[in-house]
């Protein structure tokens, strides 16, 4: 990309599948381009997975979902939070956000938006400006926890990034029970993105921090 050209992105994930709806059609358009991309999701909801999938089922589903877009295996980093408790781990997750940096070093991070409602959300955006503040941080949108989102950066995408994100969400089985877990609306919000720039897909995200080297 011109003028644009991460080397590593760490993608923050606060429960798996995030990531994939924040920024998926990117993730799939940044390997494309041989950028090497990490993604560490924080809780796989084993607590409110419907009763009829394993309580793991999250796990297995994230490992597919990545894959479809072209995350090496061992880019996935997985952590073992209970779902909607984050608050009350603060430290440790800051902890584990400063192995990441220091491990991963990377240029370039996605997390959910700073204003995000969910709880969860909100620890990981808040704990992640504070390990990546050195970092270009760009926040990702989940519409259906965003009450307001300053759609300030914009990526470009082509059909098959939309496919690959729409191939990876459909890893999701246990999640298809959800109002915008289905093609229709990955398609549409990508198409809104779009023309909001003149083009086909996009997009966007709430850019907190770049910094140009």
């Amino acid at each position: 990309m011109k003028n644009f050209n991460p080397k590593k992105v760490l993608v923050l994930a606060p429960h798996t599948d995030d990531g994939e709806f924040g920024c998926g059609g990117t993730i799939a358009k940044f390997i494309e381009e041989g950028i090497d991309v990490y993604y560490a999701a924080f809780s796989a909801c084993q607590q409110s997975v419907l009763k009829e999938f394993p309580s793991d089922i999250l796990i297995t589903e994230v490992k597919a979902a990545t894959k479809k877009l072209g995350i090496k295996p061992e880019n996935l980093i997985l952590f073992d939070y209970d779902v909607r408790t984050f608050n009350f781990r603060r430290q440790d997750i800051l902890d584990d956000l400063i192995k990441l940096r220091t491990d991963i070093n990377p240029d370039l991070v996605f997390m959910p938006a700073l204003n995000d409602i969910h709880q969860d959300h909100q620890t990981i955006a808040n704990e992640g400006l504070r390990a990546f503040k050195f970092c270009s941080i760009f926040c990702y949108e989940v519409p259906w926890n965003n009450f307001s989102f300053n759609t300030s950066t914009f990526i470009l995408l082509d059909e098959k990034h939309v496919q690959s994100k729409v191939d990876a969400l459909n890893e999701y089985k246990s999640q298809a029970h959800r109002t915008y877990a289905n093609e229709e609306f990955i398609r549409s919000l990508a198409r809104t993105r779009g023309v909001q720039i003149g083009s086909r897909y996009a997009e966007t995200f709430d850019l907190v921090r770049w910094i140009i080297k």
